[in-house]
């Protein structure tokens, strides 16, 4: 009698949820025979099945239920075994940057790449430039070199690169997009001479013994070659990059995808893809810092609505620079010599503080949200001081603002107090314990590469932390992603920061329901809730019912937006 008083009890509710039943019916789709989990709560929860129907979840719960709701009409998925969770939420990467790396050479060392020296660099870049048929002085871009990883152990100089080509402008991104190497045209092109004073918050460095610039230009010195690597190509070039960067995250599972310090020519053209109705992820956009004060309390931008799928979610800052590339801002000098620096090298910041508290007050004033690149624990100090500057002088500091602190990583027990103290929200970036943990042994010690992205200390805490790729940092793979928040072990097997592990669930909490929290649609996404949108992934397996090493071997099998398919695995 009690069941049968729970299913009159919840077709009422359907009923009444929904008035049209028969159109519902025959719309809907029901999800079974597999682990449906849920996301709710502090451990997991699985229900039996899963109804679909109008982009909504319409019910979650018994299978029997399910077919009498649906109806006789639905759409059956038997998903044999296979685990169904709400879609990856990526809480920070630069889904405009993956776009135009679709027509870049890819200097990546291996897992990722094939590339371990200086002149595979130069073999890649050749590649792309016969290809693709450019003249002898079209501008050549590759992405993703790191001199870690190079058989030379050094960041390649104009040098090396205006053997092969001394009268195309050519650019090297690094990894962690904080520096590039520019050959002697690219230079040329740009203006940049011996008499080129480097920027606040950044540095040209100079060929030993001489003001001549060897070709590395790191953080805001970066800048003086934007001309040529934002060239702007013809809009429908643009809108098929758009397509691959989509594709590619919906492959990975991911349902809502970020491209964060957006400049403004990109922050037009996504403007115009969602006006052509192009994005079927959710794509959350923050521009740049450097356009806050035309865009922020004017007007200008629509903040925290979806609009064709693009949301303009808040403004970015770029703090520091990366600890791989030693520009990240330390409290305490690296242990390695540093590019540039003599003595006391601790990197430095790309901003003032005068600048980042003036910021995090205009922004706070207009109830924009504020995302905030911070590798360095000196960094982060810089934005905690800006965050009691701003509340300070707003009067306000109970305000739910969710200022998130990107990376938060070579970061200190002290400060990850003050982040639950203020509300202050991290996204840490444990993919660093793979790819660069025996890097940061060697640069900073144990202690420090040990609390790297500390997400065990945070949850303790009970802070809603976040795990990001920064992709195209790293790939957009929330599988590996997973992975290394559980295992952390470095490229060499050796564990970075084992007190620091945390379980497969956790993992999956910083990559769903902690997601829409950060930006603030945690009542929409997240979970497997009636009335959330349809945003899922199935697996091929259970991450948190196969051991900890086989994560990352997992398989996105199926990625579903807005209850429509939008990525099957072949």
């Amino acid at each position: 009698m009690r069941n049968l008083l729970l299913l009159i009890a919840a077709f009422t509710w359907f009923s009444c949820k929904n008035p049209s039943s028969n159109k519902i019916q025959s719309t809907a789709t029901i999800y079974f025979n597999g682990d449906i989990l849920t996301m709710v709560g502090d451990q997991p929860t699985y229900v039996e099945a899963l109804v679909v129907s109008n982009g909504l979840i319409q019910w979650a719960g018994s299978k029997d239920s399910a077919m009498q709701l649906a109806g006789n009409n639905a759409t059956r998925v038997d998903l044999q075994g296979k685990t169904l969770l709400p879609g990856f939420i990526d809480a920070h990467s630069h889904f405009a940057n993956y776009a135009d790396a679709t027509v870049q050479a890819d200097l990546n060392p291996p897992p990722v790449g094939t590339v371990t020296s200086i002149a595979g660099i130069i073999s890649a870049l050749q590649q792309l430039k016969q290809k693709n048929e450019l003249s002898d002085t079209a501008t050549i871009i590759g992405y993703g070199y790191d001199q870690d990883y190079l058989q030379e152990k050094r960041h390649p100089t104009a040098a090396d690169l205006d053997v092969a080509f001394p009268t195309n402008p050519v650019i090297l991104k690094h990894t962690s997009g904080h520096m590039l190497v520019a050959n002697t045209a690219a230079l040329r092109k740009a203006g940049v001479t011996a008499a080129t004073k480097d920027p606040v918050g950044g540095t040209f460095i100079r060929k030993k013994g001489s003001k001549e610039p060897e070709g590395l230009a790191q953080e805001m010195a970066q800048y003086a070659f934007v001309s040529m690597l934002m060239a702007p190509s013809p809009e429908a070039a643009e809108m098929k990059k758009f397509q691959l960067a989509q594709a590619y995250y919906a492959s990975c599972g991911v349902t809502t995808a970020a491209e964060h310090l957006a400049l403004p020519e990109k922050v037009m053209l996504l403007q115009k893809a969602a006006e052509q109705k192009l994005f079927q992820l959710d794509l959350v956009v923050a521009p740049s810092y450097q356009m806050a004060k035309d865009i922020v309390g004017t007007g200008k931008i629509n903040w925290g609505t979806y609009n064709g799928h693009v949301k303009f979610v808040g403004i970015k800052m770029a703090t520091d620079g990366s600890p791989q590339g030693k520009t990240a801002f330390l409290s305490k000098a690296y242990l390695t010599p540093v590019p540039g620096c003599n003595h006391d090298c601790k990197g430095f910041p790309n901003m003032e503080q005068k600048e980042i508290n003036d910021l995090m007050l205009l922004c706070y004033k207009n109830k924009v949200q504020l995302f905030s690149h911070c590798n360095g624990d000196a960094a982060i100090d810089m934005m905690i001081k800006g965050h009691q500057f701003a509340s300070e002088s707003l009067g306000d500091s109970t305000s739910d603002r969710r200022t998130v602190i990107i990376h938060s990583q070579i970061m200190r027990p002290d400060q990850l107090a003050l982040y639950k103290k203020y509300q202050l929200l991290p996204s840490f970036f444990t993919n660093h314990t793979f790819y660069w943990g025996d890097v940061h042994f060697q640069n900073l010690g144990k202690e420090r590469s040990d609390y790297l992205s500390p997400m065990k200390a945070a949850f303790d805490l009970g802070i809603r932390a976040t795990n990001h790729t920064d992709c195209i940092v790293t790939p957009m793979d929330q599988l590996f992603l997973l992975w290394t928040s559980v295992n952390r072990v470095s490229r060499s097997g050796k564990i970075i920061g084992k007190e620091q592990r945390i379980t497969p669930y956790q993992g999956l909490k910083a990559l769903t329901i902690n997601g829409a929290y950060e930006y603030f649609e945690e009542k929409n996404k997240g979970t497997l809730e009636v009335g959330k949108i349809a945003d899922l992934v199935v697996l091929d397996k259970n991450p948190i019912k196969v051991t900890p090493v086989e994560i990352k071997d997992i398989k996105v099998v199926e990625t579903i937006k807005d209850g429509v398919s939008v990525y099957k695995m072949k």
